[in-house]
C-alpha cells in the first residue's frame, strides 16, 4: 500500500506523449569534486549560463545531474542534484535547442541530436542505403597527483592515478570499432598490495569491441556497461542488439567483475534480455525498456530480477524519468523460492515553469539488493533492514541574466532509523560582476540525522585570469557540526584555492588545494591534473 502512490504516477507517466524539441549536446568531463561543489570542464562555456542543468547518461538515457551556479570560459562550478554520485572524468551533458531544419535529417543533426539511434532508424524509413562509415578516433590520458598532510596523528598520504580512455569509431572505415576506459592508482602505502594482485592498483572499467552488421544490429565483445540494463553493472563476455523500426532486442551472455578486485571473474556467471520500444514525433520522443537478468556464483542463482525504465516529456517542459527493479527469487533458511518484490523504484520530475523558472522532485525506495550466494554469511542482517525511501526537491531562479537563486531540500528515512536524515542547501550566485569580471557565490547547508547535525556556510569567487585559457577560484566554508553522543560541536575553517590553465587546444593542468583548520589539527589536500586530449 506505501508504494501505491508513487507507483501509480509511474504508471500514469509512462502511458502520457511527450513535446520536447531535439536538442544540442555539448560534452564535458567532471574534473574536481569537492563537498559542495563539482567542476565541470568544457572546450567552451558560450551557451551555458548560471543555473543551467547538466545531465549525465544512465540506462541511455539523459537524466539531470547538475545544476550550474558559476561558469568562466571554459569551467563550470556546479552542485549535484541528483542521487547520482559522480567521479573525476565522468561525462557530463549540457543542452541547447538547435535551428530546426523541417522534413530533413542530415548526418549533421543525427549525430547532434539526443536520440541518434531513432534518427537513424527514421533515415532508414526514408530510403537510405547502406550507411557510409567514417573513422572517429579521439582519446584522453591524465595524470593525476593526490597529497594528504596533516599536524595529526593521522599519517600523510601520497596518491598518483593514471587514465586512459580511447573512442575509436569504425577502424579504417569498418564496421569495427573500440573503446576503453582504465585507471591504475597506487599510493606510498599499497605498493606490496599491487605487486601480489595487479587489480588491487589497475580498474579495467570498460574494453570492448563493436561489430555493426548494419544500422540495426551489432554485436559486442568484451567489457561494457549496457546503457539499457546499467543497473546489471558491467557485463564481461557478449551482447547482442536488434532494432525493428520502433522496436530494440537485446540479449547478454558473460560474467560479473570480481566484487573484490574488479578483475575477470568467471565463477559469477550472469545472462539477461531486454525489450525496448521508442516512439518519436515531431517534437520528441517516448522510450521504453524491460529487460530480465539472472546471476550465478559458482553455477548457484545469486539474483534473479526485472528492470523497467521509461523516459517521457509529458508535456512541453515537463520531463519524466521512472525506474523499477523487481526480485524473482530468494532463498531463505537454504530454500530457494520464487517471488515479485519491489527492490528499487527511482522516480523523477522536472518542470520549467517559465524560462527562468524550474522546479524538480524525485522519490526512490531502495532495499538492499541481495546476492544469496555471495552475501550467504551475512543474509539474515541484509534481510532484517527495512526499506530506505527518500524525497528530494529543487527550485532554481534567475531572475536577471547574471543572477542564480537556488534551493535544494532532501528527506531519507527507514522505519528502523532514530531518526530520519533532512538537509537543505541554498544559494545565490551573480556571475561576471562589472569591472572585475568576477562570479561570487554565496551558499548555506543545513545538515541533520540520526547521528550528526550541523551548518555549513560558504562564500567563493572564481573568473578568468586569461579568457579561454586561465581559470582562477578562491572560497572559503565555515563548518559547525554537532554530533549526537557529543557535547561539544567542531568548528572547521576551510580554505580552498584553485587554478586551471589550458596550455594548448587539447593539453590543460589543473592545481587544487583545500586546507581544514580546526582547534587543535590542520588538514591539507592537493591535487594536480595533467590531461592531453588526442
Amino acid at each position: 500500500m506505501k508504494y501505491w502512490v508513487p507507483i501509480i504516477l509511474f504508471v500514469l507517466c509512462s502511458s502520457a506523449t511527450l513535446g520536447q524539441n531535439q536538442i544540442e549536446l555539448y560534452e564535458g568531463t567532471v574534473s574536481y569534486i569537492t563537498t559542495q561543489s563539482v567542476y565541470v570542464r568544457f572546450e567552451s562555456t558560450e551557451n551555458i549560463e548560471a543555473g543551467d542543468t547538466l545531465y549525465i547518461r544512465r540506462e541511455g538515457k539523459l537524466v539531470p545531474a547538475l545544476e550550474v551556479k558559476d561558469i568562466s570560459s571554459i569551467s563550470c562550478v556546479c552542485i549535484n542534484i541528483s542521487t547520482f554520485s559522480l567521479k573525476e572524468k565522468d561525462v557530463v551533458f549540457a543542452k541547447q535547442k538547435p535551428k530546426i531544419i523541417p522534413h530533413e535529417v542530415t548526418k549533421d543533426t543525427a549525430r547532434l541530436s539526443v536520440t541518434p539511434e531513432i534518427v537513424k532508424k527514421d533515415s532508414i524509413d526514408k530510403g537510405n542505403d547502406e550507411k557510409e562509415f567514417k573513422q572517429d578516433i579521439n582519446g584522453r590520458f591524465s595524470i593525476s597527483s593526490y597529497s594528504n598532510f596533516s599536524n595529526s596523528p593521522a599519517s600523510n598520504l601520497q596518491r598518483m592515478r593514471y587514465t586512459f580512455s580511447l573512442q575509436a569509431d569504425h577502424i579504417g572505415g569498418s564496421k569495427l570499432s573500440a573503446e576503453t576506459y582504465m585507471s591504475f592508482v597506487h599510493s606510498n602505502k599499497n605498493w606490496d598490495e599491487i605487486q601480489s594482485n595487479i587489480f588491487n592498483g589497475l580498474k579495467i572499467y570498460n574494453l570492448s569491441f563493436l561489430y555493426d552488421f548494419n544500422e540495426t544490429t551489432y554485436l559486442l565483445l568484451g567489457r561494457k556497461i549496457n546503457p539499457k540494463l546499467s543497473s546489471v553493472g558491467a557485463i564481461d563476455g557478449l551482447q547482442f542488439e536488434k532494432r525493428f523500426k520502433s522496436m530494440t532486442f537485446g540479449a547478454f551472455l558473460g560474467s560479473r567483475p570480481d566484487y573484490t578486485d574488479y578483475s575477470i571473474n568467471l565463477n559469477l556467471l550472469q545472462y539477461g534480455a531486454y525489450i525496448g520500444h521508442d516512439h518519436q514525433s515531431k517534437n520528441g520522443i517516448m522510450q521504453s525498456t524491460l529487460g530480465y537478468v539472472t546471476q550465478y556464483n559458482s553455477s548457484n542463482t545469486d539474483r534473479r530480477f526485472l528492470y523497467f525504465q521509461h523516459v517521457n516529456a509529458l508535456v512541453k517542459n515537463l520531463y519524466f524519468f521512472g525506474s523499477v527493479e523487481m526480485d524473482l527469487y530468494q532463498k531463505v533458511n537454504g530454500t530457494p523460492e520464487n517471488t515479485f518484490n519491489l527492490s528499487n523504484l527511482y522516480l523523477s520530475l522536472r518542470y520549467r515553469v517559465i524560462k527562468q523558472l524550474s522546479l524538480a522532485l524525485s522519490y526512490s525506495a531502495r532495499q538492499n539488493i541481495i546476492y544469496y550466494e555471495t552475501y550467504k554469511d551475512f543474509i539474515e542482517r541484509l534481510l532484517e533492514k527495512e526499506t530506505l525511501q527518500g524525497w528530494r526537491f529543487q527550485i532554481s531562479y534567475r531572475p536577471i541574466r547574471n543572477l542564480a537563486v537556488g534551493v535544494n531540500a532532501g528527506y531519507r528515512f527507514r522505519p528502523d532509523d532514530p531518526k530520519a536524515s533532512m538537509n537543505l542547501y541554498a544559494y545565490v550566485t551573480y556571475s561576471q560582476i562589472p569591472k572585475i569580471k568576477a562570479s561570487v557565490t554565496l551558499s548555506a547547508t543545513l545538515l541533520e540525522t540520526s547521528y550528526i547535525s550541523g551548518n555549513v556556510y560558504s562564500i567563493g569567487v572564481t573568473r578568468d585570469i586569461i579568457p579561454g585559457r586561465i581559470y582562477a577560484g578562491l572560497k572559503y566554508r565555515y563548518v559547525d557540526y554537532l554530533y549526537t553522543n557529543s557535547e561539544f560541536s567542531q568548528i572547521q575553517n576551510i580554505g580552498e584555492a584553485s587554478i586551471s590553465w589550458r596550455i594548448y587546444k587539447k593539453l590543460s593542468v589543473s592545481v587544487y588545494y583545500e586546507g581544514t583548520f580546526e582547534k587543535q589539527y590542520s588538514f591539507n589536500r592537493i591535487y594536480v591534473n595533467l590531461s592531453q586530449r588526442f
